[in-house]
């Protein structure tokens, strides 16, 4: 008993003696993720949201929504077809944003959060949905 007491202590106290050094802080990087439907009743739903969120925000029947706060964003949306719902958010700095859609009746949102971030989305065809979600620091 008292043997695997002292290798306990030897244990810890060894553990303690080595100094792991400090990390340095990160200077920036980003993560991110792309939601798709899977089936066509996510994709309905996910439409539904994205066109409700945009008809919250002021936007009344197709077309695209950009609200950015923060200083240095970039954003653009380029819409070709009928029906087409886009929305762009960025909050912080630094941020970039480009969204495409070709075709009829699609709908995506892209959210931005942190700082310098880049998101580049290209939508072709009709009835697609989407969104990305990104953070940066």
């Amino acid at each position: 008993m008292l043997s695997a007491l002292k290798t306990i202590a030897s244990v810890v106290a060894l553990s303690g003696a080595i100094a792991l050094p400090a990390a340095p802080a990160l200077a920036g990087g980003a993560i991110g993720f792309t939601l798709a439907p899977r089936t066509a009743e996510d994709a309905r739903a996910m439409d539904f949201g994205l066109r409700a969120y945009a008809l919250y925000n002021g936007l009344r029947d197709a077309g695209a929504h950009i609200d950015q706060r923060g200083q240095n964003n970039a954003a653009g949306v380029a819409q070709q077809g009928a029906g087409n719902v886009g929305v762009v958010t960025q909050r912080g700095d630094g941020h970039a944003a480009t969204l495409q859609q070709a075709g009829n009746g699609n709908s995506y949102g892209i959210f931005q959060f942190g700082r310098n971030t880049d998101t580049r989305i290209a939508q072709d065809g009709d009835g697609n949905t989407g969104a990305a979600l990104t953070f940066g620091w």
